[in-house]
């Protein structure tokens, strides 16, 4: 058992390999680009929230091997992105100003888990 103040964002894989898997540890997944912290997304259910737009660090531009890769932009001027990965799998539509409401939901537990610094629940003292 780690102590709380140690591996904020760690998880002991140890249950599932041994079967003793008792489910999600928490209801969401986080996820972070190479580009670093600026580029955090987090996935629950079937949406993903990206706090940013574009990709997360490549250079299409830039980059002439990248460029056949790049996706045509779905919501102009939007601050973020909003994908329905059972609908689009591959993150192709952003849907930011059509679900204004699933983007709130999902920036919040976002901004939460930034603000605790953590993302792994504490167990025990404070938050």
């Amino acid at each position: 058992e780690l102590p709380d103040e140690a591996a904020e964002d760690s998880f002991s894989l140890l249950p599932v390999l041994t079967g003793e898997d008792k489910g999600s540890i928490r209801p969401y997944l986080l996820e972070q680009a190479f580009a670093g912290a600026r580029t955090l997304s987090i996935r629950q259910g079937r949406w993903k929230y990206l706090d940013h737009p574009g990709s997360g660090g490549n250079d299409y531009e830039k980059n002439p091997d990248l460029k056949p890769f790049a996706l045509p932009e779905t919501a102009p001027g939007a601050p973020g992105q909003l994908y329905d990965l059972e609908s689009d799998p591959g993150e192709t539509r952003n849907l930011y100003f059509e679900h204004s409401d699933k983007v709130k939901e999902l920036k919040a537990l976002l901004e939460e888990s930034k603000s605790s610094g953590r993302s792994r629940p504490r167990t025990s003292g404070p938050p």
